[in-house]
């Protein structure tokens, strides 16, 4: 079982930054957990926008976010961030924090192969 607390969410304007951040608490290592982020906009699906092994050693992004957000973690802090540069109205939504076992080096994309999610961080980028 996991915990997991979603922070740093919040009203920016378009350009702007913001660095989101995830803390875990559960009873086996947090190491051995994939994690990822996803975001949900109103009306729309839950959608995959960055992911990290277990070692932190890769990552992976949609070509929507890919060179404008970085997903990173510490693992000694039970900690995954994701800092997000040149935001848009498009990166409105609510973003999740999502972890699950998976194998070293695999990085899971659907929300399908995540059953630990946190509540939710509002971002809200203004034109």
């Amino acid at each position: 079982q996991v915990q997991l607390v979603e922070s740093g969410g919040g009203l920016v304007q378009a350009g702007d930054s913001l660095k989101l951040s995830c803390v875990a608490s559960s009873g086996r290592t947090f190491s051995v957990y994939a994690m990822a982020w996803f975001r949900q906009a109103p009306g729309k699906e839950r959608e995959f926008v960055a992911g990290i092994t277990r070692s932190g050693g890769s990552t992976r992004y949609p070509d929507s976010v890919k060179g404008r957000f970085t997903i990173s973690r510490d693992n000694a802090k039970n900690m995954v961030y994701l800092q997000m540069n040149s935001l848009n109205p498009e990166d409105t939504a609510v973003y999740y924090c999502a972890a699950d076992r998976a194998p070293a080096g695999i990085i899971y994309t659907s929300t399908a192969r995540y059953n630990y999610w946190g509540q939710g961080t509002q971002v809200t980028v203004s034109s």
